[in-house]
């Protein structure tokens, strides 16, 4: 079994794009840190892993109809913040683990050709879920 403070596993609920922000955040600083790091994509986050819908989520607070997330975005590009593109990019580069859940995928009608299958390293249940987290000195659920 792996060291527990080498490890970090994130489930991704949400696919609001603040919090797909968050999880890509967290990861790779986990990889940078040299820790391994896994997002588990499941209901919404899944979503985001669909072909074109990773930049497509809103807000969590502050929608404002889309203008919250306009705003948002605008303060980001002056800022330097990497796009969700970017950030999913450099976390695989980086070494992180993509999971996908395939009870996700059943419920909502999703197929594996419909995601971005580049990015997802296996399509699971919760116990491989449970196998990694049980691995890992943090867990987060965002």
């Amino acid at each position: 079994m792996e060291d527990k403070a080498d490890k970090v596993t994130i489930v991704l609920h949400s696919g609001d794009m603040d919090k797909v922000y968050s999880a890509l955040i967290i990861g790779n600083g986990a990889l940078a840190m040299g820790m391994e790091a896994t997002i588990f994509f499941t209901f919404w986050g899944l979503q985001r892993l669909k072909r074109g819908a990773l930049e497509k989520g809103p807000l969590s607070k502050m929608n404002m109809l889309g203008l919250g997330k306009w705003m948002v975005k605008q303060r980001m590009k002056r800022a330097n913040v990497a796009t969700l593109e970017k950030m999913l990019q450099d976390f695989k580069e980086l070494g992180g683990k993509v999971m996908a859940c395939d009870m996700t995928m059943e419920i909502m009608g999703i197929r594996p050709e419909d995601l971005r299958q580049e990015f997802i390293d296996e399509y699971c249940a919760v116990g491989s879920y449970i196998q990694e987290a049980r691995e890992s000195a943090i867990t987060l659920f965002i």
